[in-house]
């Protein structure tokens, strides 16, 4: 019996959750308020200039959208993935990854923007309002591509693993055609690269009180084409050694180890049968979703 397409099924505009809910109505709030008070864009909008004192815009600026065709592309896409996302996690660590992405995302965003100023002088990357939820969905696009790589979106049959890298890829090009790109470009690499980071090396596992996601399918290298991983993966292994090499050193030093063998769910191997069994229970419990044919089936009977 074959699974569900958990990304292309009927189940895809339904059985939204609680918190997906009352994160949708956050942004259409902070939407409202901006346009109903232009000036607040000032204090909540990621303005570098004004960063400081107004530190609080690292935090606040992930959840305004200034255009009602963000705010409307932003809330739907939250209610979708986060769905299928809070399902796996759980509400606690769904929040606990939105909350830290986004103030990473923002402080990088901050960084990036003060560090050009200073290369080419122009203020404009100084004053310019930055805001808007799309950092947090190309990092649930990163956790997509963690639970279920394999999974085919149904209508373009394109695997979960390269959402991430074509948005990105497409975001790039358009870049070239457009002058705003400053204002989302740095957001979504950032959302990208931070989620990565996360959940490679710091999400806890509650079922192993291990952390990350050490497995080979959730390498930096799988996020491009095969035949360029032989180029990343030595520079990536660098980065990995920098990230990671103490966090390593300190595991061992704890005893996650016996007798020169690594307990259950701390190599790669292990971590990689854990995210495939997260994805098989995921789709057993979509799978008692009634499907489209079935609903049909059952008012003809009912007639």
């Amino acid at each position: 019996m074959s699974s569900p397409s958990i990304l292309g099924g009927t189940s895809l505009f339904t059985g939204f959750t609680k918190l997906c809910k009352g994160l949708a109505v956050v942004l259409v709030a902070g939407h409202i308020i901006v346009q109903i008070l232009p000036p607040a864009v000032n204090y909540l909008a990621l303005i570098p200039a004004r960063t400081i004192p107004f530190v609080w815009n690292l935090i606040t600026a992930g959840y305004i959208e200034q255009s009602i065709y963000g705010v409307v592309a932003s809330t739907l896409c939250l209610l979708i993935m986060g769905k299928l996302l809070e399902q796996v996690w759980g509400p606690k660590e769904f929040l606990k990854f939105i909350f830290i992405a986004n103030f990473l995302i923002s402080v990088c965003v901050f960084i990036t923007a003060i560090s050009l100023y200073y290369i080419t002088r122009r203020e404009n990357y100084l004053y310019m309002p930055i805001s808007g939820f799309q950092g947090i969905l190309a990092g649930f696009l990163v956790g997509i591509k963690q639970i279920i790589p394999d999974q085919e979106l149904s209508l373009l049959r394109i695997k979960a693993k390269w959402f991430s890298s074509l948005m990105l890829l497409i975001a790039i090009a358009i870049s070239f055609f457009t002058s705003e790109s400053a204002t989302y470009l740095p957001t979504l690499i950032f959302g990208t690269y931070m989620s990565w980071i996360y959940l490679r090396y710091f999400q806890r596992k509650p079922e192993t009180k291990l952390r990350g996601d050490p497995s080979d399918e959730f390498a930096f290298s799988s996020f491009f084409p095969e035949f360029l991983r032989p180029i990343i993966d030595p520079i990536a292994s660098i980065f990995h050694r920098m990230l990671c090499g103490r966090f390593e050193t300190s595991t061992e030093d704890h005893g996650d180890t016996l007798g020169g063998a690594p307990l259950p769910g701390s190599d790669p191997i292990e971590a990689t049968r854990r995210r495939e069994r997260g994805a098989r229970a995921l789709e057993e419990r979509l799978a008692t979703a009634p499907s489209a044919e079935e609903l049909k089936k059952d008012a003809a009977e009912n007639v």
